[in-house]
């Protein structure tokens, strides 16, 4: 009784590391973040519970991803030089080969059916997190004009 009670109690503590996601703990760095704009800070923060919601089950709390299987999203050379790209499959989903971090992926994400600030707060969170720091602002304005 007492191995089993110790066996849950270790599962526990790692499903509450491993799906902690508040903005607190999370990956953003705050040095990146005081060098920001308050507009920027509140959309980082807003994207992180979107991301929460709706990315971390396939890209993982660190922004990893699954080699292969899922891209990562942290340090990944498609998020950066594909911004209109990345923008697009977040709003319509996204289908066919792409090539993240020199790895190929061509699995089909489909779309979240968010509304066009969730998808820039989202981008503003992934683009300011792991370690990425990728650019301006993502603004609304921008996500609606893709079509």
């Amino acid at each position: 009784m007492k191995l089993l009670s110790f066996v849950f109690l270790i599962i526990g503590i790692f499903l509450m590391m491993f799906f902690n996601s508040s903005y607190d703990t999370q990956y953003t760095s705050y040095k990146t973040l005081k060098s920001q704009s308050k507009e920027l800070k509140e959309s980082i923060k807003r994207g992180n519970t979107v991301y929460s919601d709706f990315c971390v089950s396939c890209h993982l709390p660190n922004g990893n991803g699954v080699n292969k299987i899922y891209p990562p999203l942290a340090n990944s050379d498609y998020l950066e030089a594909n911004r209109y790209a990345s923008i697009k499959g977040l709003k319509f989903g996204l289908k066919g080969k792409i090539k993240v971090n020199g790895v190929e992926y061509n699995k089909y994400m489909p779309p979240m059916g968010l509304s066009a600030e969730e998808i820039a707060d989202v981008m503003n969170y992934m683009n300011h997190s792991w370690g990425n720091t990728f650019g301006k602002i993502v603004t609304v304005v921008e996500v609606s004009a893709i079509k």
